[in-house]
């Protein structure tokens, strides 16, 4: 029996792997421990490990001084206070999953001499594991093409991106077959903390449906809470049957059903579309610096599984001028399935256990020569 230490921020792109990382490991008869924020409380309420430990983070701000000096204070505490729990807990192996909280604890880790794993979900590099790469023994990627990996020098393991044990139950799914005149599943999300921009723009590109489209779609879509009244009145208006919530707790059983995803291109839903096998429309959050959900929507639609629709040039219209397209066409939705599942790796987290049992082997005297 081993120890391990997950470190990741605190929203649900960082911490669904974790948490997919740590069933497996509990499987394994292994002691898991939690490093984070304390976003926790909102996406991993129910992770599997035998403690939480809360360590103070910040994202660094290089245009103001202040929050600069501010921020790397509090960095060197969430060192000083993650080397301390870490000196108690003893871990054989740590293994971050990105985000600025995993900063202080695995640079605590790697002072301390305990091997890492870095683990990167998307197809370009986020900062925080840039910054962290070079106190790392490995890197694990989800994309085989990963931006600013090349060139590190450390070893690189193809593992893919974990997903959660539930999507895993219901991997093995059909794609739904699509009945004429039969109910049309589509649902819409837009990551952990929602996305405006959809709530703005789905529900009139439905409404826009023809009316033999339309009087068969059947939609679940999150929202934010702020947003449910009036997303629920413009589905009414147009006499569409919906079901609405700010978070789904069954998201992963409700894609398994869908003829058709909406939604953002984040790297654990589209590691989840993928081992699911279904089709998507894929609006990538704008404006991040690495354009790293472009990335990874990219490559879902260049092996046909997706179709990247840009939030600054969508609108109702354009929407719901590409779904009549393919709502009209069974087959163009079939195909993407298959394309899509073509694309997925089910079994990513038992290679990320494998990689982290092998690397937890080595003592910390190994570590440091």
């Amino acid at each position: 029996m081993k120890k391990f230490v997950l470190m990741a921020g605190g929203t649900g792109g960082h911490l669904f792997p974790a948490m997919a990382l740590a069933q497996e490991l509990g499987r394994r008869g292994h002691v898991v421990e939690l490093m984070t924020d304390h976003r926790v409380d909102s996406y991993g309420g129910d992770f599997p490990a035998s403690a939480v430990h809360i360590v103070p983070s910040a994202t660094p701000s290089l245009r103001n001084p202040v929050k600069f000096v501010t921020g790397g204070l509090v960095i060197l505490r969430g060192i000083a206070v993650a080397w301390s729990k870490l000196r108690k807990s003893k871990p054989d192996c740590v293994v971050g999953f990105g985000g600025y909280p995993t900063f202080p604890p695995f640079l605590a880790a790697n002072f301390l001499g305990i091997p890492g794993i870095l683990h990167e979900q998307n197809a370009v590099m986020g900062r925080a594991n840039r910054a962290l790469v070079r106190f790392a023994d490995i890197l694990a990627m989800s994309f085989a093409k990963t931006k600013f990996a090349d060139g590190q020098s450390l070893e690189q393991v193809l593992t893919g991106n974990p997903v959660r044990d539930r999507v895993r139950a219901v991997a093995g799914e059909p794609y739904p077959e699509l009945i004429p005149k039969g109910p049309i599943h589509i649902v819409v999300f837009g990551g952990s903390q929602g996305a405006k921009a959809l709530s703005d723009i789905v529900p009139s590109a439905i409404a826009a449906l023809p009316d033999g489209l339309r009087h068969r779609v059947q939609i679940v879509q999150q929202c934010r809470a702020e947003d449910l009244d009036r997303v629920a009145e413009a589905y009414r208006r147009a006499k569409i049957n919906v079901e609405l919530a700010a978070f789904i707790s069954d998201l992963p059983e409700r894609i398994a059903r869908a003829h058709l995803v909406i939604g953002r291109s984040g790297a654990s839903t589209i590691a989840e579309l993928t081992v699911l096998g279904r089709p998507a429309i894929l609006v990538p959050l704008p404006g991040a610096i690495d354009a790293d959900q472009k990335n990874n929507a990219m490559v879902m639609e260049a092996a046909g599984g997706a179709w990247i629709a840009e939030q600054a040039t969508l609108s109702p219209q354009s929407l719901g001028t590409r779904l009549t397209d393919l709502l009209s066409e069974p087959s163009k939705l079939t195909q993407a399935a298959a394309a899509a599942r073509s694309l997925g790796q089910p079994r990513a987290v038992e290679k990320l256990a494998d990689v982290a049992e092998m690397l937890s082997g080595k003592t910390v005297l190994e570590h440091n020569l």
